[in-house]
């Protein structure tokens, strides 16, 4: 069964909604490719897949240092900036990673990624797990002698 982003975005933008200090929201997978994402404003340039990408190398960093330590599963990676903060989360195959104004409530933060990551961890293992046919896999090779060069 193929699926589209739609799922993605369905929940992405009811995170975003959750909370007025939440800006933005990325789904991206373990090797940093965005998913899906959603914006609350889009009046100055971000890259997107830049910022999704680092977010999934940073948490998979500090995964792979709580692993070497043996600390245990990880659950948040938090940046704490001036102005803002920028959480990332395991959700399965992909990372969360929600970029926020400096005022927010982390507590609330990290409920809301929680329960968002289970629901995102279902629908992603699908999506990454969705391998496309194999047309290729009934040709006869042996027609290929019969090209003329």
């Amino acid at each position: 069964m193929a699926m589209d982003t739609k799922n993605f975005d369905e929940i992405l933008s009811k995170i975003i909604k959750s909370e007025s200090g939440i800006k933005k929201v990325i789904l991206v997978d373990r090797t940093g490719l965005t998913i899906a994402h959603v914006s609350k404003f889009s009046y100055y340039p971000v890259d997107i897949d830049g910022i999704g990408a680092i977010a999934s190398a940073i948490f998979c960093a500090a995964e792979t240092q709580g692993q070497s330590l043996e600390l245990g599963e990880l659950s948040i990676v938090t940046s704490e900036f001036d102005k803002g903060k920028i959480f990332a989360a395991s959700c399965g195959r992909g990372v969360l990673c929600l970029i926020s104004d400096s005022e927010i409530n982390i507590g609330l933060v990290r409920l809301i990624m929680k329960r968002s990551g289970e629901q995102l961890k279902a629908i992603l293992d699908e999506f990454l797990s969705d391998v496309p046919e194999d047309s290729g896999s009934n040709l006869d090779l042996s027609d290929l002698d019969k090209i003329e060069q």
